[in-house]
Order: structure tokens, then C-alpha cells, then sequence
């Protein structure tokens, strides 16, 4: 087919028929994503505090190592000395990159908790505009119904005047037809 020609008509999106399940499929994704960032940060939390103790276990390592350094250089030990200083470099390559990782996480954190409370004051401001529009909803309803009884007594009312005025007319045309005769 050329250009789209011949192809079907898209059909419209029509909306929900209680026109509250788009307020509650909303929230029910808000929640879905609330969730997801509470398991997030619980993450965050466990590799924070597990990097902590990371950071801490090298800062004693440090120690001991600086220590032990300054007793092989007073016993004039450069063989020793020169192992404890290649175990010290290494021991602060991994504590700075357990510091860079803490920083990080840090940063993420600070992600989450305002994607968390971005989240929970959508949720709460849709949960408040769901309350109302449910209340909306049943009070148009009402209106509506009411309105409706209104009309179809009215309806009735046309109907009935409209039945007593062919009664009017046949007595008419009876009294006309009586007094011909």
C-alpha cells in the first residue's frame, strides 16, 4: 500500500469506564516506583555502611602498617620497610577507592531521598484530588439523577397536556358533530 492508503482507522483511546481507575492505576504506579526506591535506598544503605567498615578496616590497616614501618626503619630492616611500603600503598589505593565509592553513594543517596519525597508528594497530592473527584463524582451523579427524575416528570407533564388537550379537541369536534345533527 501506498503512502498509509487503504490502512485502518486508529481507534480512539477511550477512557476508563469508572473514571476513577486512572486516579488508582496512577497511584498504583506511584506506589510500584515509591517501592522500588525504598529497596534502592535500602541497598545504598547496606554498601554505605559496608564501605564504611571497609574505609575504617583500612584506616586501622594504615596504622598498623606506619607502625610497623617505623620499627623496620629503627631496626634498619630495608627489606622489610620496602614490603610494608608497597602493603601501604596498596592499603590506600583501596581505602580512596572505598572513600570514592562512599562519596558516590552519598550523592545517590541524596538522589533517592528526593526522588522518595518527589514520589510521595505526588502520591499525596493525588490521593487528594482522587478524594475529591470521587466526591465530585457522586454529587454530579446525584445532580444528574435528580435532574434526570426532573426531566421525565416534566416529559409526563408535556405528555399529560398534551393528552388533555386531544381530549379537549375530541369533545370539541363531538360537540360539533352533535350540534350538525
Amino acid at each position: 500500500m501506498f503512502f498509509g492508503f487503504g490502512r485502518g482507522k486508529k481507534t480512539a483511546v477511550r477512557p476508563p469506564v469508572d473514571p476513577l481507575a486512572a486516579f488508582d492505576a496512577l497511584l498504583e504506579e506511584l506506589e510500584d516506583q515509591a517501592r522500588d526506591v525504598r529497596k534502592s535506598a535500602a541497598t545504598l544503605l547496606t554498601a554505605r555502611a559496608e564501605l564504611r567498615r571497609s574505609v575504617e578496616r583500612y584506616e586501622r590497616m594504615l596504622k598498623e602498617l606506619t607502625a610497623r614501618q617505623r620499627l623496620a626503619k629503627s631496626r634498619h630492616d630495608a627489606r622489610a620497610f620496602g614490603v610494608l611500603e608497597r602493603d601501604r600503598a596498596v592499603a590506600e589505593r583501596q581505602r580512596d577507592a572505598s572513600h570514592a565509592a562512599l562519596a558516590q553513594i552519598e550523592v545517590d543517596a541524596e538522589l533517592l531521598t528526593a526522588t522518595a519525597e518527589r514520589l510521595r508528594g505526588q502520591t499525596e497530592d493525588l490521593r487528594l484530588e482522587r478524594t475529591s473527584a470521587s466526591a465530585r463524582l457522586v454529587s454530579g451523579r446525584a445532580v444528574y439523577d435528580s435532574l434526570r427524575e426532573q426531566a421525565d416528570r416534566f416529559k409526563h407533564a408535556v405528555q399529560l397536556d398534551a393528552a388533555r388537550d386531544e381530549i379537549e379537541k375530541a369533545h370539541a369536534l363531538a360537540d360539533i358533530y352533535r350540534d350538525e345533527t
